[in-house]
């Protein structure tokens, strides 16, 4: 499978992330997405020809291996890469969609398309919602497809067309639950930092507005100041009897 598409996906929006975006689209890149590429892949290459069940019952092996992996792990897992990558396509859509505008109208409609403000903002948000809710809902999804994180070395299996309970054996179970809590940990991980970065952008945005509100209400209160002592004064500079 080729993942250049991501990766380019993944560099066009580190321009406009923030510090802490960066931090993410590293861990994404290096910890998942690398490691899949080069190891996971193979770790899991012919997981249904190396299971094993001790019964030479035709299709009981497929049944059983079906029922213990409804979907491929590896699969799953790249899956979610896309999932969780995708949501950062809205920032770069959204900055395209600015310029061209700006090269529709034939003038500056934005002091900054990649500026993190107004309705950039609002898209980085939405992208760091949906990002989080996708991590969190494959690791539930990852834990109740497999009843767990790790990998058994034996399963029990009583599905027809096998005669009678059968033990099947799954191949590399320790390097693959290896795999699988690193998959887990760099998906914490992930979602600690979209929680840090939304959190900043949130407080960000309030802090900027508080400090807006304060800037006018200063220059309100300075206008009618301003405007009482001109009318004490008068044009003389006599004092006025109101």
């Amino acid at each position: 499978m080729s993942w250049m598409f991501l990766r380019d996906l993944l560099s066009g929006v580190n321009k406009y992330s923030t510090g802490v975006g960066r931090v993410w689209l590293a861990v994404v890149f290096i910890f998942r997405l690398l490691v899949y590429m080069v190891a996971a892949e193979h770790v899991w290459k012919d997981e249904q020809e190396e299971f094993e069940c001790n019964i030479r019952q035709p299709g009981c092996e497929n049944v059983c291996f079906d029922y213990f992996f409804p979907i491929s792990q590896v699969r799953l897992w790249a899956l979610q890469l896309i999932m969780v990558s995708t949501p950062s396509l809205l920032v770069v859509l959204h900055v395209a969609y600015c310029e061209d505008r700006e090269k529709g109208y034939r003038k500056k409609l934005y002091a900054s398309p990649g500026a993190m403000d107004g309705g950039l903002w609002y898209t980085y948000v939405i992208s760091l919602i949906v990002k989080t809710g996708f991590e969190i809902g494959f690791l539930v999804l990852f834990y109740k497809l497999y009843d767990g994180f790790s990998i058994p070395y034996l399963m029990k299996c009583d599905l027809k067309p096998c005669p009678n309970t059968v033990d099947c054996f799954i191949s590399k179970p320790t390097e693959k639950t290896i795999f699988i809590f690193f998959l887990v940990i760099t998906s914490c991980l992930c979602i600690v930092l979209n929680f840090i970065e939304l959190s900043f952008l949130v407080l960000k945005c309030f802090t900027k507005c508080c400090l807006q509100k304060y800037s006018k209400k200063l220059k309100s209160s300075g206008c009618e100041c301003h405007n009482l002592r001109y009318v004490e004064c008068g044009e003389t500079g006599a004092p006025l009897l109101l």
